[in-house]
């Protein structure tokens, strides 16, 4: 491993780079394999890596199959507000929740699963859906004393973009390293997520400038 350029006041945060939502899974991302070997890269540049597992129970309310006459990627109001629902990803202990085998990042600390709720869907590291059950992630950074976040892997317009505002509203500087995401791009919604992070001060980059 290369000498990392970050110490730990400086965080890696992975979002879910598992089977289902690369290509051939039950929520694909277009391309999202091809981000393993980068991120990999990126990943020796930090002595802090935290990585995120999407962890489903099976019959999870944001599964379009848990709705009687629903089909995926139809919204639907549920008591925290408005859900995509989605096809059955990601449920716990299946090949689909696994992380890709050439993920190599042997010295990240955290492995957070989220999800698990089955009541409540979780696109961020920090927050669940309903937008104030906490994941634990904030308290665990700020003891460990870290400042800055940069945020890679999937899929960019849902997790990471949740994931990086969440982490700019508690205080974090946040980055996002663009060419290490991938998006699904569904109606808008990267348009979308990169006009909100601009808003909320969250900085846009490319792995060039950290692998340089």
């Amino acid at each position: 491993m290369t000498q990392p350029r970050f110490d730990l006041d400086s965080v890696l945060l992975v979002i879910d780079m598992q089977y289902d939502f690369m290509p051939g899974g039950a929520l694909a991302v277009n391309e999202g394999d091809t981000l393993v070997p980068l991120i990999n890269r990126l990943g020796e540049q930090f002595r802090g890596v935290v990585i995120t597992q999407d962890w489903h129970p099976a019959g999870h309310i944001s599964f379009a199959s848990s709705h009687a006459g629903c089909a995926a990627f139809e919204t639907t109001t549920l008591p925290y507000g408005p859900q995509t629902l989605w096809p059955d990803h990601c449920v716990q202990a299946s090949h689909g929740a696994q992380l890709h085998v050439d993920l190599h990042l042997p010295h990240a600390q955290l492995i957070l699963r989220k999800g698990c709720n089955p009541h409540i869907d979780s696109y961020s590291a920090f927050l669940e859906a309903d937008r104030s059950t906490p994941t634990g992630l904030t308290s665990y950074l700020k003891e460990r004393g870290v400042k800055q976040v940069y945020v890679v892997g999937l899929a960019l317009d849902y997790c990471v973009a949740w994931s990086a505002l969440d982490a700019r509203a508690a205080g974090f500087t946040t980055v996002v390293i663009e060419d290490a995401c991938k998006a699904i791009d569904m109606h808008g919604s990267l348009d979308k997520a990169w006009r909100d992070m601009r808003s909320a001060g969250v900085t846009r980059m490319a792995s060039s400038q950290l692998l340089s």
